[in-house]
């Protein structure tokens, strides 16, 4: 009995003794601002984060640093390679949220919270072009589909059940899924179910990754953070989406990444490709020759654009050679003879230039660029009547996503009659970068992977010859 009594008074001390003991009310938010890092976990994908020349970029990047910076902490990611992994890292509690596109699922939702969306993509299931029949659905589905393991493909695939007792699948943890679509291409994997925006990316380096059907449609996706009755933190994530999306800096960003690469031609695709084998190692040197400040490659993708990489091309209103030079600029250039090859990237690389150095200095890069190649393309006077237009539409005239939502106004007669240099056809700038950016983004993949042709080929290019001889047609604009 003495015993018993005993215990039981030692348990009453020890509950007096912890209501004394001061208890902490730190939240989550006040341990990041404490610690002063705010850490994010991410995969390492071209559609989340990734290491540039050994510089940090990527989207969840981009979204992930502008919200470190709204706390007025320093960011530090934290990449895994895979789903498993990162959401281990979220349980430990080594990262302090996720970002990664991840949607929300149902098994998801019992263990974490999700911010608002951001973001809605597509799931869809891919296979090579001209390797099987398309299937149209899940029934003619003719092969294994391999998906990431613990993703939402694999929770979607889990949530079929019986249904569909001859489809054959699985998943795995030995790669991500960026390597699933290269191993369609390779046929080591008949079938795959990717992002919509992964899918965007990837196609622009194989345009036979080939889509089957939607597996799931407007799936949004949202930054994951720790369970709990903690709001501290997550609330900050929702009115900091809330601002950047009333403010249009959510829309910026996902153009900025995405909006050049959800138009997809097949053919104008494996075109450029086969050219960049054939055709680019002709120029290679010349590009890189004369580039001066500008990105050889961002150079080179104009002059496809331009002249599909024809030195004696020739558009009907009297543009010619490699870069689409008219006369005057030619000279002003220095060009002595515009279907001459070297000559014709010389002076559109000196031309474009001189356009960079007319885009107001407070404008930051990449838009500074794609206002550059505009300009080329359109001319600066219409440039700077449609950015006008923009500002007082109540757009950013500063702001690439902005201006060129207004660029195709300039048709309309009820628009340019209020403009000094009138009428222009403003949505050919519009296609013209879009066009030039995803050239420009498949030269990077394929230079950084070796996989451009650095020798000549044998076939000899033809003599220089005079102006007025030849007559192919061409991408090209007349206002160089």
């Amino acid at each position: 009995m003495r015993q018993t009594l005993n215990s039981l008074l030692v348990v009453v001390m020890l509950s007096l003794l912890a209501a004394c003991t001061p208890q902490s009310d730190e939240t989550a938010l006040d341990a990041v601002r404490e610690r002063g890092v705010l850490r994010v976990g991410t995969l390492l994908t071209p559609t989340s984060y990734y290491l540039d020349h050994e510089r940090e970029d990527g989207f969840e990047y981009h979204l992930a640093q502008r919200f470190a910076e709204r706390l007025g902490v320093e960011l530090e990611m934290v990449p895994r390679y895979n789903v498993s992994d990162l959401f281990e890292l979220l349980r430990s509690g080594e990262v302090d949220m996720l970002a990664a596109g991840l949607d929300k699922t149902a098994n998801r939702s019992q263990r974490y919270r999700f911010g608002p969306p951001y973001q809605t993509i597509d799931q869809r299931l891919i296979f090579k072009q001209g390797s099987r029949q398309r299937p149209r659905t899940l029934d003619q589905v003719d092969g294994e589909i391999v998906v990431v393991a613990n993703s939402s493909h694999h929770e979607f695939l889990r949530s079929l059940g019986d249904s569909y007792p001859n489809l054959k699948w699985r998943a795995t943890s030995d790669h991500d899924a960026s390597e699933l679509l290269d191993m369609i291409m390779t046929e080591q994997i008949d079938y795959t179910i990717a992002d919509s925006n992964t899918l965007d990316l990837r196609r622009r380096h194989y345009p036979d990754l080939s889509v089957a059907f939607t597996v799931r449609e407007n799936t949004p996706v949202s930054w994951a953070l720790p369970g709990g009755i903690d709001d501290s933190l997550y609330s900050t994530v929702v009115e900091f989406f809330g601002e950047l999306r009333s403010s249009g800096r959510l829309a910026y960003l996902i153009d900025q990444h995405f909006g050049h690469v959800k138009q997809f031609n097949y053919v104008d695709t494996s075109l450029f490709i086969q050219a960049v084998q054939q055709d680019l190692p002709n120029f290679i040197d010349m590009f890189r020759s004369h580039a001066g400040s500008i990105d050889w490659r961002l150079l080179a993708a104009i002059a496809y654009q331009e002249s599909l990489w024809d030195p004696r091309a020739l558009s009907p209103t009297g543009v010619r050679g490699m870069m689409m030079l008219t006369i005057p600029t030619a000279e002003a250039m220095g060009v002595e003879s515009r279907l001459n090859a070297e000559q014709s990237i010389q002076g559109g690389a000196k031309y474009l230039e001189r356009m960079v150095r007319r885009i107001p200095a407070r404008i930051p890069e990449p838009d500074r660029t794609w206002f550059a190649l505009a300009a080329y393309n359109i001319g600066f006077g219409h440039l700077e009547d449609a950015r006008r237009l923009t500002e007082k539409q109540g757009g950013n005239p500063d702001r690439w996503l902005d201006v060129k939502q207004r660029l195709p106004l300039l048709r309309q007669k009820k628009f340019y009659r209020h403009t000094r240099f009138g009428f222009a056809r403003g949505d050919e700038p519009v296609r013209y970068v879009g066009n030039i950016r995803r050239y420009y983004d498949t030269l990077v993949w394929l230079d950084e992977r070796g996989q451009i042709p650095t020798l000549p080929l044998t076939i000899s290019l033809p003599a220089t010859p005079a102006e007025g001889s030849g007559d192919m047609a061409n991408n090209g604009n007349n206002n160089r």
